[in-house]
């Protein structure tokens, strides 16, 4: 059986920002930091849709709560990193969110087994591999360089 590994950073590969991203000290960091809050709404949107369909098996839920205690930090971390280089718009926040869900419910559409692709899913939320620190490290780096400078 085929299992397939979800990276945050090949889902977020086109991200854009709205215009007003111009403005600040460092547009592309900021919308890599936005990605932070791309990866939330990746678990969470998944987690909720393979717990509906799956027979409501509370291991989505507990996978979610889990990985929002291990992240909390970093997305804190980036939301004040976004504001010291100027950004941090609601819209740009949901922005990220949307295109997040949206990319992981298209990759769940385009699955030949959903069972499957949601079992793996939450193995890799569970195992820690979907974590920020895992899928983002080099922006994770740079967040935390600038928060300490």
């Amino acid at each position: 059986m085929l299992q397939r590994k979800f990276t945050i950073g090949a889902l977020f590969i086109a991200l854009t920002l709205p215009v007003s991203a111009q403005d600040y000290s460092d547009p592309a960091l900021v919308g890599e930091l936005m990605a932070f809050h791309g990866s939330q709404a990746i678990v969470d949107v998944m987690t909720t849709h393979c717990y509906e369909t799956t027979g409501l098996d509370s291991a989505y839920k507990d996978a979610a709560a889990n990985w929002y205690l291990r992240n909390i930090g970093y997305l804190d971390l980036a939301d004040r990193v976004i504001v010291k280089l100027g950004g941090g718009s609601e819209a740009e926040r949901k922005a990220a969110e949307t295109y997040g869900g949206t990319q992981i419910m298209t990759a769940y559409n385009q699955a030949g087994d959903k069972n499957t692709f949601c079992r793996t899913f939450l193995e890799q939320v569970d195992s820690g591999g979907m974590d920020i620190d895992q899928q983002l490290p080099d922006i994770l780096k740079r967040a935390q360089e600038i928060s300490a400078s």
